[in-house]
């Protein structure tokens, strides 16, 4: 199906018909992604406030057979949001439609539209004495229709689970135009095919998620949180085991961090205070949430010791204020943007089982290092607790990516083959967007595959929403 641009006689068009929704050119920001690999175009942007104005706006593209690509905080790392090549689309941004609508606290749900930024969604279940858990290094920019489209994870999937365990309901808008009212507040509902899974994931190729309806869980009484070193991943797994023999469902979160991470911190974030004075190989950050009566230092420090006669881990760090535990997640949290600033080769948001990560990461170093000159360095760390790494190469001291840019395909391909070589994913929590369209046809189900471009083809017969991301135009 041919689209066209969203041209100015289109613009003067939906300027006629709908004269109360804001239109205006992009500007730079929404043409920009976080790791400079896409530099997008948008021949308008829309910023609607309602959701008729969003089901107006669809109605109109997909009459005129114009590419709509839904804005949320920028934040994704695929290039998602960007529609670098093809006809100029409509910008569709929701950064306006970003009420709490209710908040049931008996309930434990929360109705949020699409464009509140997560962390305001947080601070509204906080002012209602709830957590809602989705938590994530840019959830100060991300906006909550953003995280739904591409199923965010974040440090607490180990308890609560992604972003699609959190939802109960959404508001949609498909690419005809029509309003899907489906805003359910209800835990059990099995009244056929569930279309909120099917728009949860989808990245806004299905249509455009309005509004949802949230789920939220008690705050934990008392929350801890400790660093510990542990001799090698495979003490690590065996550590999160122990702990969820002896604290079950109170481990919210259990990072894996590399010592070359630790170090890019101390290159670029020098202010980052770090725990060790020298950076240990590996090392596991652990938060724990308790319930009323539960002491979490007493908890963890009862697990150290336990780690210690099992020889699973060398040292130590529990936080004994909210300070200091503020300054333990500092250092995982830092961690992302110490590696923007050095630059990497090429960055892998993957899963493996997790009773495979050892032998991953240790056949990830060898095939790594029998690339090039087989200096580039790695940083692997991320959610041990749930399988998911990020696993990303850099270049060797002293050279620049630009260095080993030739090298990017193939250091991609390499960990990616490994990766299902190990019956892992190449996406754990980033998505597909545009970066990895080709990936999913070399790696994925083709089974799987055509019923997606079927129920594409059914929901969206025109191609106009977000053409490209997730399958190929002409996939």
């Amino acid at each position: 199906m041919t689209l066209y641009p969203a041209d100015p006689a289109f613009a003067a068009r939906v300027a006629s018909e709908l004269p109360e929704v804001v239109l205006r050119s992009a500007e730079p920001r929404y043409l920009e992604e976080p790791r400079g690999r896409y530099q997008g175009e948008a021949g308008l942007l829309a910023l609607p406030r309602t959701t008729e104005e969003v089901a107006s706006l669809l109605r109109a593209a997909n009459e005129a057979h114009v590419p709509v690509v839904p804005y949320g905080g920028g934040t994704g790392l695929v290039g998602g949001q960007i529609m670098p090549e093809g006809p100029a689309p409509l910008l569709l941004s929701l950064e306006k439609m970003n009420a709490i609508r209710a908040v049931h606290p008996e309930e434990n749900v929360l109705i949020a539209e699409a464009g509140a930024v997560l962390a305001d969604v947080q601070a509204a279940a906080a002012a209602a004495d709830r957590l809602f858990p989705l938590s994530l290094a840019a959830e100060g920019s991300a906006r909550i229709g953003g995280n739904l489209a591409t199923n965010a994870g974040g440090v607490n999937v180990l308890r609560y689970g992604n972003a699609r365990d959190l939802c109960l309901g959404l508001e949609a808008v498909l690419p005809s135009g029509e309003i899907w009212h489906g805003l359910s507040r209800l835990r059990k509902d099995n009244t056929g095919y569930d279309l909120r899974n099917l728009l949860i994931g989808a990245e806004g190729t299905l249509g455009v998620i309005t509004a949802a309806s949230l789920k939220l869980s008690p705050i934990p009484a008392g929350r801890g949180t400790a660093i510990f070193v542990v001799p090698s991943p495979q003490a690590a797994i065996a550590l999160l085991s122990l702990a969820r023999d002896s604290l079950g469902e109170g481990i919210s979160a259990f990072e894996l961090i590399h010592r070359q991470g630790m170090e890019f911190l101390a290159q670029t974030l020098p202010q980052v205070r770090q725990p060790f004075e020298t950076a240990p190989e590996w090392c596991v950050l652990i938060e724990l949430g308790l319930a009323r009566g539960l002491d979490p230092e007493a908890a963890l420090a009862d697990l150290f010791e336990a780690a210690m006669e099992a020889d699973l881990t060398l040292d130590g760090v529990i936080a004994q204020s909210e300070a200091q535990r503020d300054e333990l997640w500092a250092v995982r949290e830092m961690i992302p943007e110490a590696n923007r600033l050095i630059g990497s080769v090429s960055s892998h948001d993957i899963s493996v089982p997790i009773s495979a990560i050892p032998d991953f990461i240790a056949r990830g170093g060898e095939a790594i290092a029998s690339l090039g000159d087989g200096d580039m360095r790695i940083n692997c760390f991320g959610h041990l607790g749930d399988g998911n790494l990020h696993y990303n190469v850099f270049p060797a001291p002293g050279k620049s990516r630009k260095d080993h840019e030739h090298l990017r395909d193939e250091v991609k391909r390499t960990v990616h083959d490994l990766v299902h070589a190990f019956e892992g994913s190449v996406s754990a929590e980033h998505g597909i967007g545009r970066l990895k369209t080709g990936d999913l046809e070399r790696y994925g189900d083709p089974v799987k595959l055509a019923a997606m471009r079927a129920i594409k083809a059914a929901l969206d017969p025109r191609g106009i929403m977000n053409p490209g991301a997730v399958l190929r135009q002409n996939g």
